[in-house]
């Protein structure tokens, strides 16, 4: 088996992408945090002591997003055209679900900035209520579905 991102001499190297397609990619990932009944309220009555919470770490996630390839030492800058963020609250176990969707025109995938998406924008919550809450978990990151590329669709079942 090739490792893509080691070279003839066994030395790392960003893959070339030169002679890909451009195509129209997608990705969406998503990821939970769980916390205390006195985190998840303090959220959802927008009483944290840091801030509106939610749209924080919409804010960050769309950050992050747009970093990743300053964080994840192989992956390409990209000129991401939509970054689209949905949260989803869940009072019974006290939880917030984090989706990013990312798009763009290229010839690589949108994968791990969707990823890196959701996990800036989880810990972004768990930096805001730490004070409240500092056993809350993060889990469960992972890639939903994308498009684009010689590999085609793939949606998580």
């Amino acid at each position: 088996m090739n490792l893509t991102h080691l070279d003839e001499n066994n030395h790392p190297k960003m893959v070339d992408v030169s002679q890909k397609d451009i195509t129209q990619r997608i990705a969406c990932a998503s990821g939970k945090i769980y916390m205390s009944k006195d985190a998840y309220n303090a959220i959802i009555e927008n009483t944290a002591k840091k801030g509106p919470v939610l749209q924080t770490a919409i804010v960050a996630a769309i950050m992050g997003a747009k970093q990743t390839s300053n964080l994840i030492p192989m992956c390409h800058p990209l000129m991401i055209s939509k970054i689209q963020t949905h949260i989803e609250e869940n009072e019974k176990e006290c939880s917030f679900k984090l989706f990013v969707t990312i798009k763009c025109e290229g010839k690589t995938g949108v994968e791990m900035e969707s990823l890196t998406g959701v996990s800036i924008g989880l810990l972004t919550i768990y930096d805001m209520v730490k004070a409240i809450d500092k056993s809350m978990q993060i889990t469960d990151i992972v890639l939903e579905s994308k498009e684009g590329g010689k590999s085609g669709k793939y949606m998580r079942s």
